[in-house]
């Protein structure tokens, strides 16, 4: 690997990793195995940014590095760490400007399909302001017709801003109608079913799209690199909404061994965004892919 950064942060010794992303980030379990097995190599130092060095100090008092891991999550300052990478010109696991692609949900399906990668059937409704109409838009008790393109419920109601986690699925009045919300895990629960719901929301941007029946699991796959993929499957918040924990109170989570074509998926997704460490969601069986950061 070409040592490109500026002073003498790669001289001599250990290949320098910055690890430039959210705290919060680094302390997860498949970021903490990443950086151990690092580590465990002998011929690599882990730098670990930090959040004050993120978001108060000036990029030309970043520590130096070889190689940077930086990604976006919440309040991450993905144009400082672009500048941060233009001034030092580290060798970049995952790519910067990809990134604002994961920022729009619609982006995100476009580049997916861009790369053969398999999306469900879905339409766009894009708002400038609450409540207004839309002459391509239809509500009727059991559908919606978007474009002259009729969703049947169940289906699912997915914000176009890619930092907003609040998903809906809307059931027909044959399974007694109302709404299940989905949400980032609040203690234990992870959603919430709400019977009287049956309208779309009306004030934002969204995506309409077939839910797809899972038998109650969802995958979740980490990828290092586009040559290693690792799944792991969890109890779907669609079930029930209950979080399973494990006497360690983290949530339970299974191996699960993908399939050469799922193995395949995961590593367009690498290639289609660039991005050298990352996990996405794989629903199966009809694997439909759902990038998650």
């Amino acid at each position: 690997m070409e040592r490109r950064n500026d002073g003498d942060g790669g001289s001599g010794g250990k290949i320098k990793i910055g690890v430039c992303v959210m705290e919060k980030k680094v302390s997860c379990s498949p970021m903490e195995q990443i950086l151990e097995r690092l580590r465990a190599f002998g011929e690599f130092e882990i730098i670990i940014f930090g959040d004050k060095v993120i978001l108060q100090d000036p990029i030309e008092s970043w520590p130096l590095c070889d190689c940077l891991i930086a990604f976006y999550s919440s309040g991450y300052p993905l144009k400082k760490a672009e500048k941060y990478a233009a001034l030092r010109r580290p060798f970049l696991v995952n790519e910067l400007v990809p990134q604002y692609l994961l920022h729009d949900r619609s982006k995100v399906y476009q580049q997916l399909k861009l790369y053969g990668v398999p999306v469900p059937t879905y339409a766009v409704v894009r708002r400038e302001y609450p409540n207004q109409e839309l002459n391509y838009f239809v509500e009727d008790d059991d559908f919606i017709e978007i474009h002259g393109k009729r969703f049947c419920k169940p289906f699912v109601e997915k914000p176009i801003d890619g930092d907003d986690h609040n998903i809906m699925i809307y059931y027909p009045s044959s399974a007694g109608g109302g709404m299940k919300e989905l949400f980032r895990k609040v203690g234990n629960r992870s959603s919430e079913f709400y019977p009287d719901v049956r309208k779309v929301r009306r004030y934002g941007s969204y995506i309409y799209e077939e839910f797809m029946p899972t038998g109650g699991t969802d995958v979740k796959v980490y990828t290092v690199g586009p040559g290693y993929a690792h799944a792991e499957a969890r109890k779907s918040p669609v079930v029930d909404g209950a979080v399973m924990r494990n006497s360690d109170g983290k949530e339970v989570r299974y191996p699960v061994l993908l399939t050469p074509s799922e193995k395949q998926i995961a590593r367009s997704v690498c290639q289609a965004f660039r991005q050298g460490v990352k996990q996405l969601k794989l629903f199966l069986p009809s694997y439909s892919v759902c990038m998650m950061w």
